[in-house]
Formats: C-alpha cells, sequence, structure tokens
C-alpha cells in the first residue's frame, strides 16, 4: 500500500506540472533565472574578496627600535609578535638594508656621495596582518613594549579595507535573501494555484476517505519538481 501510494504522489505530482504548464514553466524560468544571476553575482563577490584579500596581504605595519637595543632584544621582540593571532609574517629590515632599498628607490647615483649609512640605527620590523581589521590591536600591543621607538601604520587603508568587506557582506546577504524569497513565493504560489483550480477534485478525494496526507504530497511533489528543474538548469 505504501509503496503504491509512493508511486500514485509522483505521477499526480508529474501531472499538475503538465495540468498548470504555463504557471510551471514560468515558476521554472523565474527560478532558473534567479539562480543563474546568483551565480554570476557570487563569481563577482569572490572575485572581489579576492582582490581585497590581495591588498590586505600588502598592509603591514613597520616597527623601529631605539637605538641601543640589542641584536638578541629585537629578535625576541620579533617572536612574541609572530605569535600574535593578528599577525601572518614578520620581516626583519636591517640598517643596512633599509638604506639599500631607499638608495635604489630615490637617490640614485647621488647615492655615491654618503659615505656612511645615515639610517644606521633604523633596524625595523615590517609586521604583515592576517586581518586588517584587527591593526589597532596589533599597535596597542607594540606600543606597550618599551623598546619600540616608533610604529608605522595604515589606518586608514586598513579602516577602508575593513569597510569594503563588510559592505560586500551585507550586499550578498540582501541579494541571497531577496532571490531565494523570490524562488520559493513562486513555488509556493504555483502549487497554490494548482491547488485552486482543483477543489473540486480534492472534496471528491476527502468524501471517499483520502487524508489530507494523501492530497498534499501530489502538491508538495510538483513543488519539488519545479524547484530541482528550476536549480538544475542553471548548473
Amino acid at each position: 500500500m505504501r509503496i503504491s501510494t509512493f508511486f500514485y504522489t509522483i505521477r499526480q505530482g508529474f501531472r499538475n506540472i503538465f495540468r498548470n504548464k504555463l504557471f510551471s514553466l514560468a515558476s521554472i524560468a523565474t527560478i532558473t533565472a534567479c539562480l543563474f544571476l546568483f551565480g554570476v553575482f557570487y563569481a563577482i563577490v569572490l572575485n572581489l574578496q579576492n582582490m581585497v584579500k590581495t591588498a590586505e596581504e600588502g598592509v603591514s605595519v613597520t616597527v623601529f627600535f631605539e637605538e641601543d637595543t640589542d641584536d638578541a632584544t629585537i629578535e625576541m621582540i620579533g617572536q612574541r609578535i609572530l605569535e600574535r593571532v593578528e599577525v601572518s609574517k614578520v620581516v626583519f629590515v636591517s640598517a643596512d638594508e633599509a638604506w639599500e632599498s631607499f638608495r635604489e628607490e630615490y637617490l640614485g647615483e647621488y647615492a655615491d656621495g654618503f659615505t656612511e649609512n645615515p639610517l644606521e640605527g633604523s633596524a625595523n620590523y615590517e609586521v604583515y596582518l592576517s586581518d586588517v581589521s584587527l591593526q589597532s590591536d596589533l599597535v596597542t600591543y607594540l606600543q606597550s613594549i618599551p623598546e619600540v621607538r616608533k610604529i608605522n601604520q595604515s589606518q586608514s587603508t586598513a579602516d577602508m579595507l575593513t569597510g569594503f568587506n563588510s559592505l560586500l557582506g551585507y550586499i550578498s546577504a540582501g541579494i541571497i535573501l531577496i532571490l531565494f524569497g523570490v524562488s520559493i513565493f513562486l513555488i509556493s504560489n504555483t502549487v497554490t494555484i494548482g491547488i485552486n483550480v482543483r477543489k473540486e477534485e480534492i472534496s471528491i478525494m476527502k468524501y471517499i476517505g483520502a487524508t489530507d496526507f494523501f492530497v498534499r504530497c501530489p502538491f508538495v511533489v510538483e513543488g519539488m519538481i519545479i524547484g530541482l528543474v528550476g536549480a538544475a538548469i542553471p548548473l
């Protein structure tokens, strides 16, 4: 009995779809369009998030030390910084490396006039963050270290990237909810129309002893088939 009821439910679900061809096709087409637009939008969001992530990887906090700080202390501080959750990478830049980079970028051939390193004592750490929104927490921690003389940070860049990430999240959630709501409304509307069209048939079934479950199942199957077909096409 259960097997025959199951096949009856499936058969009636398909029959309902063919009876309401216009509404069913409209619902399938709209669901297909919604999911296709969702896929395109999701791909765009993923690319934007990847671009923001790449930009975040370039944001760093530069930490300078007091001139009398020895190398062992600097190395110990670097290890402590690297252990923090908001830090992804720590790069040590010696005074000679800092001068070499500055000379190549800004002075060129004019650097030959310098016999000594004018950036002596400017050894520093370039601290790269795993999450730019945590930059202020990191800076607060670095300011509490006595040996730290100066901290260079890009607060405006961090705020902009954090805000853009939040905006992307809100827009994505909003569009997903709208598309999901439209799809649910169309499926439920199609099933409701099918029920109204066949009120007399349902009444007869109830008179001869059909249960609510027996009457309702074909319409549920109809909605599931419309949803599955509408989802399969854009894939």
